[in-house]
């Protein structure tokens, strides 16, 4: 990536920054489809972001992967568990959106790359540093304090956590691009999507030609709001190192907490602002924990030599810090799995 020119690298953080504003910035989004439920909006961006994605790659002519993915069962059983893992996902953020809760979905994708190190640590039994201890056991207490604050444990945030690193651990194994991943994943969901909007028709509970044309136009853009992002974040990836789009996938969260508090109003009672406290401590801590090794592990690397203590399992917990070869910033999973995106 230092080969790359100044120019290049400037846009590629433009289009960096522009992909996860547009996360960041899509809760404003959700509330203009009302009164569409959040299933009848879920079916509609299933739908209309398998067409938008298909014209993008019939303009690309790439189609090529679509005839190796046919050719290899495991891998399409990995692409249908993603697809169902990410329906779960983008139902419960547009249901917390519409529904008032902002900022704790907000709080899931705040969590996300301590959840993907924490199911590294159960699932695939990877070490981890001291401080990454440390983030993982911060980030605990921080849910038993949100539970307090809330009354319940919160269990939106958690859910989209999970459900995204579940997203990031099956997506490495699929290795796909991202448009090619939410084409293939969209392609499992259209015909359940479809079938439910014409279900929903049939019964006259459907709002798609009932609530005027603008309301039409709203509802076919879900599977634009889905995609340009994507590109976007296609455009920066090629330009600007993964541990740089590690960073900036905190805007989206920080964004849409924002929104939530400064433009919905939700309340931040203490106890909330406690709970929010602990979790950014703990991500400040895996950030720098995750900078320090990549910059132990380049100078190793400068002068021809392994770095002794810094190789990690490939697994999540590599995932949150480790582009091909060198450490980079937490969360490389989500940057790797934009289609998860809210």
């Amino acid at each position: 990536m230092t080969g790359k020119p100044k120019g290049e690298r400037h846009i590629g953080l433009l289009n960096g920054f522009a992909a996860y504003g547009m996360w960041g910035l899509v809760p404003l989004f959700w509330p203009l489809l009302k009164p569409a439920g959040a299933v009848e909006i879920l079916a509609h961006r299933m739908v209309w972001s398998l067409a938008f994605v298909g014209v993008a790659l019939v303009v690309l002519r790439r189609w090529a992967w679509a005839g190796e993915l046919l050719r290899q069962p495991r891998k399409l059983g990995l692409v249908t568990v993603a697809a169902a893992v990410i329906t779960v996902n983008w139902g419960v953020y547009i249901w917390a959106v519409n529904a008032g809760h902002v900022v704790e979905a907000s709080l899931g994708y705040f969590i996300n790359p301590l959840v993907t190190i924490a199911m590294g640590v159960l699932l695939l039994k990877e070490r981890l540093r001291p401080v990454q201890w440390a983030a993982v056991g911060i980030g605990l207490a921080a849910v038993v304090v949100l539970t307090v604050g809330y009354g319940r444990p919160p269990w939106i945030s958690l859910c989209l956590a999970f459900s995204f690193a579940t997203y990031g651990l099956v997506k490495k194994k699929v290795n796909l691009g991202g448009v090619e991943s939410l084409a293939a994943e969209t392609a499992v969901q259209f015909l359940p999507a479809l079938g439910y909007l014409l279900w929903l028709g049939a019964q006259g509970r459907a709002t798609f030609t009932t609530e005027g044309p603008g309301h039409a136009a709203l509802l076919a853009a879900t599977g634009v709001v889905t995609a340009v992002p994507l590109v976007c974040f296609g455009a920066a990836a090629i330009r600007v190192p993964l541990s740089t789009l590690g960073l900036l996938q905190y805007l989206a969260p920080v964004f849409q907490f924002l929104l939530g508090v400064l433009y919905f109003g939700e309340a931040m009672p203490p106890e909330r602002w406690a709970g929010f406290a602990l979790v950014w401590l703990a991500l400040i801590l895996l950030t720098w924990d995750a900078l320090r090794t990549a910059r132990r592990t380049a100078r190793a690397l400068a002068r021809g030599t392994g770095a002794p203590g810094t190789a990690v399992a490939r697994g999540p917990v590599a995932a949150a810090r480790e582009p091909e070869g060198v450490p980079s910033g937490p969360g490389r999973a989500a940057a790797e799995t934009p289609a998860a995106r809210p």
